[in-house]
């Protein structure tokens, strides 16, 4: 059995070679853990923001009847999450209108998660205007009316 030799110039990877394999390694391995840290991150927010949308929805759902909606402003809690409402009519120019049976209000919402992400939520709430409701109306005469 005969042996070869190996010359030195053919046992194997230099060191300069191993570091720079090292090197490309360490630079693949940062990106790849710089992708995983934006998607982690990225999977968080959605995450605050699903569950401030649905603690928006169920204070939404939560409003009084259209016909009990009163105007103002009110807060809370809801899970951790502060909310406040302001209910405002809308100023709609009616020139040459008629009266409508209904007033638009302006529902608008703000919501606060427990992470500090916020939500704001703006609806129109269409409420029964009374001065426009069907039904008998007091005769209108120009002369006062006098107590018997």
């Amino acid at each position: 059995m005969s042996r070869k030799r190996c010359s030195d110039d053919e046992r194997g990877f230099t060191l300069i070679e191993a570091l720079v394999a090292l090197a490309i390694i360490a630079a693949v391995l940062g990106s790849i853990g710089a992708v995983i840290g934006t998607v982690v991150q990225g999977t968080r927010t959605i995450d605050q923001r699903l569950a401030l949308s649905g603690a928006a929805e169920t204070v939404l759902a939560g409003l009084p009847a259209r016909t009990a909606l009163q105007l103002g402003r009110q807060n809370g809690v809801l899970a951790n999450h502060r909310w406040r409402i302001e209910v405002a009519p809308i100023d709609i120019p009616a020139e040459d209108t008629p009266p409508s049976r209904f007033v638009p209000l302006a529902v608008n919402m703000r919501m606060q998660g427990p992470g500090g992400a916020q939500i704001q939520v703006t609806t129109v709430r269409l409420v029964p205007n009374a001065a426009a409701e069907p039904g008998p109306k007091p005769a209108a005469s120009g002369l006062p009316k006098v107590a018997q």
